[in-house]
């Protein structure tokens, strides 16, 4: 503040949303009796090359423009972080992003945060820091100078934050649910043991994203960790929960229609924002009709499967990664009409549209798929509802092998987060060891399929699940033999 013509200005490249709070915080100040004074009052956003966006900036202008008038002392807010949107009549609202705001402030010189009230739980989660959640800018301001709030309690956090991601989507059918399809619950489990993605192929009706439903329930449960990860992703996308739930820990399950655009799919946008495959981070992406997306928003996929992560650089915008370690699920027809090769069903398609149609999914993106299944036609002795069976093991009894095979990889490998999925070369060699005649299968697959050298990993990794799941120690040819046999389709009806 100083003397000169009364203006009130913002520097610092501030977005549209930024210049607007100088309505708000005047507006604000005015109605808890703190008028601007007649002077002429410049704010300054450093680093000015930076564009900042977004009303978080609303509070601690107001809070600087107190201390200029000289309301709060400057010793006050030394070492706080304050950040929210100010209502006109000085109500603090929520703001996106405060659990990674705040998780960023760990180890740094800063003591204690202010928040808004709706953001003070994704706040607490964060330890070492106080968290302050006032309501109101009169209770910051009186919190400042002689009324101190309470910190926020922590008390059952971890327990509330491992449960949070049933918000990602809707709780998990169980694979008892399915009757039939046995080679395709196989092809489920594995993928979950080992965080492989995963293709189903087959007529409409077959039940494929009814086996899609059931992946989360056979994943293992979130860590701590894992949950905080996500809410990180949550919290900038604006998904966090006002209230955490208890339970159940559900990893999250995206699944975007096929008309999502590439900038959906990925994340960007004007001010970037994260996309499908960043909100399925640690869970579960599931592409229904997969030649029905658009061939562009299909192909950004392929860096993002092999890097776990998705970098998203705007021209004159601030380059920007989001997380993206998705377990891929995908369905599909096998044609247009959807019954080419499916049984007494007659396809009505011509060879040229079964091959156009096909080939909307490109040899790349197939080639990072690691498990390619066919899921055919269930017959009536498996639907009768009559018969009363049920159909086949539940998810609690499949997610126990999982979990196990997984215990099994991280004992391996020393990671916590990583499946066999993620084995680098130098894992392969050392954990992926075959046999002569293993070897030998290996070649032969190779040269017939016409494979790439990532598929040749590809399905040792698959091979490695395989003998987790069995409790082997080394792969059996008889591994190596199911692995290969999910790699089908690359000859089927791709060659």
């Amino acid at each position: 503040m100083g003397p000169g013509m009364p203006c009130f200005d913002i520097v610092g490249l501030p977005g549209s949303s930024v210049k607007e709070s100088r309505e708000r915080v005047r507006a604000a100040l005015k109605n808890i009796e703190y008028a601007l004074p007649p002077k002429r009052i410049t704010v300054n956003l450093a680093p000015a090359d930076i564009r900042k966006e977004g009303p978080s900036f609303d509070l601690p202008i107001a809070v600087g423009l107190l201390v200029s008038m000289g309301i709060i002392e400057r010793d006050m807010i030394e070492g706080c972080f304050i950040t929210g949107e100010l209502s006109l009549d000085g109500a603090i609202r929520p703001v996106n992003g405060v659990l990674p705001m705040v998780a960023a402030l760990v180890g740094t010189a800063v003591q204690s945060c202010v928040v808004p009230l709706e953001n003070a739980q994704e706040a607490a989660l964060v330890e070492g820091v106080a968290i302050f959640a006032p309501s109101t800018l009169a209770e910051l301001v009186a919190h400042f100078t002689d009324i101190p709030l309470l910190p926020v309690q922590r008390g059952g956090i971890q327990a509330n934050a491992r449960g949070v991601y049933g918000a990602a989507g809707s709780r998990p059918r169980d694979i008892s649910e399915v009757k039939g399809q046995e080679n395709a619950k196989r092809a489920l489990e594995i993928a979950a043991a080992g965080g492989h993605n995963l293709l189903m192929l087959g007529p409409p009706g077959s039940g494929k994203t009814m086996l899609a439903q059931c992946m989360t329930g056979i994943l293992p449960d979130l860590s701590f960790a894992e949950a905080i990860e996500i809410s990180k992703v949550y919290s900038v996308a604006g998904l966090m929960k006002k209230q955490m739930a208890e339970v159940p820990q559900i990893r999250p399950f995206r699944a975007p229609h096929h008309s999502t655009s590439y900038t959906a799919l990925c994340g960007g946008g004007r001010v970037p924002m994260p996309g499908e495959i960043s909100l399925a981070h640690r869970g579960v992406l599931f592409l229904d009709e997969l030649p029905e997306f658009a061939r562009n928003a299909l192909e950004t996929l392929r860096q993002p499967m092999e890097a776990g992560e998705v970098t998203v650089a705007r021209a004159g915008l601030q380059v920007v990664t989001y997380p993206a370690r998705f377990l891929l699920l995908a369905a599909m027809n096998p044609c247009p009409c959807g019954h080419y090769g499916a049984g007494n069903s007659k396809c009505s398609c011509t060879q040229v549209e079964i091959s156009r149609y096909l080939n909307k999914i490109s040899g790349p993106l197939l080639d990072r798929i690691d498990i390619q299944v066919e899921v055919q036609r269930v017959s009536y002795s498996d639907i009768d509802l009559a018969d009363g069976t049920p159909g086949g093991e539940c998810s609690q009894g499949v997610k126990a092998r999982v979990e196990a095979a997984v215990r099994i990889q991280r004992e391996r490998s020393q990671d916590n987060a990583a499946g066999n999925a993620q084995l680098s070369s130098t894992q392969i060699q050392k954990y992926c060891r075959i046999d002569r005649a293993g070897s030998n299968m290996l070649k032969i697959a190779f040269e017939t399929m016409n494979l790439s050298a990532r598929a040749y990993h590809k399905i040792l990794k698959l091979a490695r699940t395989i003998a987790d799941l069995a409790g082997r120690d080394n792969i059996a040819v008889e591994d190596l033999a199911e692995a290969i046999g999910y790699r089908s389709l690359d000859r089927k009806y791709w060659r």
